[in-house]
């Protein structure tokens, strides 16, 4: 059974416990992007877990996150044209137990995805980033029915 899902716009340092939602970082560019991509990632690279990044191509380098003190070895980033079936990465990444975050860009999985997969973000055991730009904001918030 499918659940609501909750879109919650936060900014890269505001971390919580809740869990049960799609927490939306608003960005302006692709430098707004990578400032707050650095923010998330150094935010989970103390906890003993994978990071998920299911990324474009204009994501940072590793020499950018290495120079950050980012370390990749508990980075897996997932290059959007060599992904096959979205859904199921999404869904397995966030409930094995293996990862603490999982990062995404709207351009990459769309509302109409959001609403289709079953997430149950509830039981989920890491928690799910969406960046996206301003402009795409309005076509991911659910309109009430």
């Amino acid at each position: 059974m499918l659940q609501p899902i909750t879109l919650r716009t936060v900014k890269s340092y505001q971390q919580d416990n809740d869990k049960a939602s799609v927490n939306l970082i608003q960005i302006e560019d692709e430098i707004s992007a990578t400032f707050e991509l650095l923010k998330v990632l150094h935010h989970y690279n103390s906890q003993n877990a994978w990071t998920l990044l299911i990324a474009p191509d204009h994501v940072p380098s590793k020499a950018l996150l290495d120079s950050c003190s980012i370390d990749t070895s508990k980075l897996l980033v997932i290059r959007q044209k060599h992904l096959v079936n979205l859904e199921y990465v999404l869904s397995s990444a966030l409930h094995n137990g293996n990862f603490a975050a999982v990062i995404t860009w709207t351009d990459i999985v769309n509302n109409h995805q959001l609403d289709s997969m079953n997430l149950n973000l509830e039981q989920a055991s890491a928690k799910f980033y969406c960046f996206t730009k301003s402009a795409q904001l309005n076509n991911l918030v659910p309109q009430p029915q």
